[in-house]
């Protein structure tokens, strides 16, 4: 190498902000000093093939376009230890690998020479092209030899340094990730958080988080810093299968060298597309009792020092106790919103029970208390929902299924079939919304149930639910007893219509009875509510 090219290559390894950056330079360079048209370079990658890691021709394919063992000109370099050196035509010979979309004239001549070790072991390939033919001799070979040595020595000197600089910034990341961590009390922020600056601290092409379903036995993914759809998307994995479902088996890390190759992995397509290698998955523990597993994924085959291991491992211990600190704080949270929960359904209770005193229709005491239990059941089948869905949020469909049921089971009369027909979006609602229309939607069908087959002894309910943009529409009808002529709804002295009434003003909407083609329709139409 020239003086010349000595400053570059160290100004290059001292400049580089990131490897495949720097590879990027080492190739530009080794294409100026062998004054050819165009340079690869290709490493050795876990299944003894090459995998293509910097291009001046085709930087589309680098880290995609693999090679098996012994193909092409760079195999037999590989395997050989030999450079490889095709002066004409070499398109045309029988060992030639072409490259997808690269056209054969831009390989008139090709040369592969091996890349090494200082300890003489090869670990990667160097091909240069001519579109021209090239004369190879003895002088010309040493020239790309000492290329070659060139790239090895500008790799090893940069992962030499990144090595050095990463024990001395282990400490100060790993101090970043857990201060963040630490300071929220919100779980799925803490795990994207934890995601998202162990793959930046840590320089990590992608880092996941699983927490395990005790119940299911399997690993779900709760966060990543992927942006790919699919990743996003990906299945739980039961403790039996997977790397990470051994991780926790055998309670350690457990290191990957190459997750495109190796057979325990689920995944290797999605691997290959996102360019993901090695993999180290570390297991998220409070005292010995596994939470989660930690994967974190490089965009290289490399190793794992120690010193990274055990930097993971500390903070894997962190984390789950960030994890466990805000599972706390939601059930703190939790048990103060359903106290307050609690408060205001006996509230509104109360005021139900105050509504029926200042009703004298009741003909016994028994008509009154059933009429009074199925609203307290009404509400109970919101907060059933809730527990079972969204802290915050129910479907509205999902209400009306619940009572129609309820109708069904306990206040059907033995002599009446009544079928019932729910149809409609589940628009999801706030509590204190789903609530209320709980309670309308509860006397529009007992209203039906009770004025509408009063007579009749078969027909059909139906409940309909359409929204648009701001308003949610809600029709509950029934083809049974006629509604009477000159019917006012805002002049009845029925509890339950003047109940449906109040509550549709106090959502400002708004509330009528009208017959259409034989049916008894009662509409309900309010506005869209965002939040609580």
């Amino acid at each position: 190498m020239t003086e010349f090219e000595v400053n570059q290559l160290l100004e290059i390894v001292a400049g580089a902000r990131a490897e495949d950056e720097m590879l990027d330079e080492l190739a530009e360079l080794a294409q100026r000093s062998a004054k050819a048209d165009s340079c690869d370079i290709l490493f050795r990658d876990a299944g003894e093939g090459l995998i293509l890691r910097a291009s001046t021709i085709v930087p589309e394919l680098v880290n995609r376009l693999k090679l098996g063992k012994g193909i092409g000109f760079t195999g037999m370099a590989l395997i050989s230890g030999e450079g490889q050196y095709h002066p004409n035509r070499a398109f045309a010979h029988t060992s030639y690998a072409k490259y997808p979309g690269l056209n054969e004239m831009e390989s008139c001549s090709v040369a592969a020479i091996p890349i090494r070790h200082v300890d003489g072991n090869i670990f990667g390939v160097i091909v240069f092209r001519r579109k021209t033919p090239w004369r190879f001799p003895v002088k010309t070979q040493a020239k790309l030899t000492s290329i070659g040595h060139m790239v090895a020595l500008g790799y090893k000197s940069y992962r030499a340094g990144f090595q050095v600089g990463a024990q001395s910034n282990r400490l100060g990341a790993l101090s970043e990730v857990s201060r963040t961590i630490s300071t929220s009390p919100y779980l799925d922020e803490v795990l994207q958080l934890l995601v998202n600056l162990t793959a930046q601290q840590f320089n990590y092409r992608v880092c996941t988080v699983r927490l395990l379903d005790e119940e299911r036995q399997e690993l779900i993914l709760r966060a990543t810093q992927a942006t790919v759809k699919a990743y996003q998307r990906k299945r739980g994995i039961k403790l039996g299968e997977s790397i990470a479902g051994r991780t926790l088996a055998e309670n350690r890390p457990v290191i990957v060298r190459d997750v495109q190759v190796d057979s325990d992995y689920i995944g290797h397509d999605l691997a290959v597309e996102q360019g993901l290698r090695s993999m180290i998955c570390i297991p998220l523990k409070i005292q010995d009792r596994p939470v989660g597993v930690m994967s974190c994924y490089t965009g290289e085959v490399r190793d794992f020092s120690l010193d990274e291991i055990s930097a993971l491992e500390t903070l894997s211990q962190q984390a789950a106790f960030a994890i466990e600190h805000a599972k706390l704080q939601v059930r703190d949270t939790l048990m103060q919103e359903v106290h307050h929960r609690v408060k205001n359904n006996l509230q509104q209770v109360a005021a139900l029970l105050r509504l029926q005193l200042r009703t004298a229709s009741y003909k016994t005491l028994e008509e009154a208390l059933n009429d009074v239990l199925t609203r307290i059941l009404a509400i109970s089948a919101v907060h059933d929902l809730l527990s079972r869905e969204d802290l915050d949020h129910v479907g509205i469909r999902s209400i009306a299924e619940a009572l129609v049921h309820h109708h069904q089971s306990s206040l059907m009369l033995p002599n009446k079939t009544v079928s019932f027909v729910v149809r409609g979006e589940d628009l999801r609602l706030n509590m204190n919304q789903a609530t209320q229309v709980a309670l309308l939607m509860n006397e529009l069908i007992s209203n039906a149930v009770e004025h509408g087959f009063s007579q009749t002894n078969e027909g059909e309910i139906h409940v309909t639910i359409e929204t648009d943009e701001d308003t949610v529409s809600l029709w509950v009808s029934n083809n049974g007893d006629q509604l009477p002529e000159e019917f006012d709804a805002t002049k009845t002295s029925s509890l339950g219509l003047q109940i449906v009434d109040n509550l549709t003003r106090s959502m400002n909407g708004k509330f009528k009875i009208t017959d259409v083609l034989g049916w008894t329709v009662s509409e309900v139409k309010f506005p869209k509510m965002s939040g609580e």
